[in-house]
C-alpha cells in the first residue's frame, strides 16, 4: 500500500477483502489509536503536566504503579467503553476483567492491553509503549468473564504496540504481515511508513538482563557464554548485547534490525513461585504474534508461545523471541537439557 496512507484508510482497504466486514474492527483500531495519541502526548510532556513518579498503589502483580500506569489505563478504558466495539477489556493494571457500563453497546471483540509497558523507564526519559491484543468476543454474552479471555495466542485477531520514543510509532498485525505507522503530530494521524516487515533469520545481537546471570538455567547460560566468547568461541562471530528494560523498545529493535530478546525463567523466579517474568496475555502473546508475522519465532524454550493454553489472565511465562535461527538454537539447548 502507498507509504503515507492513514491507519484508518489502511484498515478500511484491508477489510474490503474480508467477507461480512462491518467496519467495527476499523472502529476498534481507531479507538486504540486515539488512546495511544493521548498517552503519547502525556509521555512527551512528562514533568510539565506532573505525570512522572510513582503512586501509593500496587497492581495485581504487587508492583508499585507509576502515575502514568494508572492514567494510561484510564485513557484506554475511556477510549473504548462507549463506542460499541468491544464486549470487555482486560488490563495488566487491573485485578479482574473490566465490564462495560450497563447501558453501553457491546461489540464483537475483547481487548487485552499493557497500557504502559516499561514504565520503570518513564522517569529517566527512556522509550516506553502500549501493547494490545484483540480476540473475538463470545456471541450473546453481555459481560464476558475471565474464562472467555483464556485462549491461546493463535486465536488472536490482531495485535500491536505503540512505541513512545523520538517519534511515536504504531506497529500492527492482523495476521497478514506487519506494518508500521508513524504519528504525524501536525496532521494528527498515524501514517504508514513501513510495510511487510521481515526479521532476519540470523543475528549478531541479543538482549537479556545480565544482572540475573547467577540465576539462569543451564541452556540460557550456555547460549550467552557462547555469544560472549565471540569470534574465538564456538559461534565464530562477535555478538553485541542490548537491554532497554522495555519490551516494546526491545521488540521494535528486533523488527528494525534483527536480534533475539530473552526473559527466561530462572532460579529466583521459581523460588518466588513464578514461571517466568512476562505476562502471557498482555505481553508475550501479542509480541509473539507480531514477531512470527515478521518471519521470526517466539518460544518459552519448551513450547511455541502462541500455543500455550492460558490458565489465568495474569499468567507469567518465560519469553525468547526474535531471529528464527537463534530462537531455534535456544530451543535445542533447552530440549537437550
Amino acid at each position: 500500500m502507498r507509504i503515507g496512507t492513514t491507519l484508518t484508510n489502511y484498515i478500511i482497504q484491508n477489510q474490503r477483502d474480508i467477507d461480512g466486514a462491518t467496519g467495527e474492527f476499523t472502529g476498534l483500531l481507531n479507538d486504540i489509536a486515539v488512546a495511544c495519541k493521548k498517552i503519547a502526548d502525556l509521555v512527551n510532556k512528562g514533568a510539565l503536566v506532573n505525570v512522572l513518579g510513582a503512586t501509593d498503589s500496587q497492581n495485581v502483580q504487587g508492583e508499585t504503579q507509576k502515575k502514568l500506569d494508572v492514567i494510561s489505563n484510564e485513557l484506554m478504558i475511556e477510549a473504548l467503553r462507549h463506542n460499541g466495539h468491544i464486549a470487555a477489556l482486560a488490563s495488566e493494571e487491573m485485578d479482574s476483567v473490566y465490564h462495560l457500563p450497563a447501558d453501553a453497546k457491546r461489540g464483537k471483540y475483547l481487548l487485552l492491553c499493557d497500557p504502559l509497558d516499561g514504565s520503570s523507564n518513564i522517569d529517566v526519559n527512556v522509550s516506553v509503549g502500549t501493547i494490545f491484543s484483540i480476540l473475538k468476543a463470545p456471541e450473546g454474552v453481555a459481560n464476558p468473564t475471565e474464562q472467555d479471555f483464556l485462549r491461546p495466542g493463535t486465536k488472536q485477531v490482531a495485535a500491536g504496540y505503540c512505541l513512545y520514543g523520538p517519534s511515536t510509532m504504531l506497529v500492527l498485525t492482523t495476521g497478514n504481515g506487519v506494518s508500521m505507522f508513524t504519528l504525524d503530530r501536525d496532521f494528527g494521524e498515524f501514517l504508514l511508513t513501513r510495510e511487510n516487515v521481515v526479521i532476519d533469520a540470523d543475528t549478531k545481537e541479543f538482549a537479556i538482563n545480565a544482572s540475573n546471570q547467577r540465576f539462569w538455567e543451564a541452556p540460557v547460560r550456555r547460549y550467552i557464554d557462547e555469544c560472549l566468547q565471540g569470534a574465538d568461541g564456538p559461534r565464530e562471530k562477535n555478538f553485541n548485547m542490548r537491554w532497554v528494560a522495555s519490551m516494546v523498545a526491545e521488540v521494535h529493535r528486533i523488527l528494525t534490525r534483527g536480534g533475539v530478546f530473552m526473559y527466561p525463567n530462572d532460579a529466583r523466579l521459581k523460588s518466588n513461585g513464578k514461571n517466568g517474568k512476562l505476562r502471557l496475555m498482555y505481553e508475550a502473546n501479542p509480541m509473539a504474534f507480531i514477531v512470527e508475522q515478521a518471519g521470526g519465532a517466539a518460544s518459552t524454550g519448551q513450547q511455541r508461545i502462541l500455543e500455550v493454553q492460558p490458565d489465568e489472565i495474569h499468567q507469567r511465562i518465560p519469553v525468547i523471541l526474535g531471529s528464527r535461527n537463534e530462537v531455534k538454537r535456544l530451543d535445542d539447548y533447552h530440549l537437550g537439557a
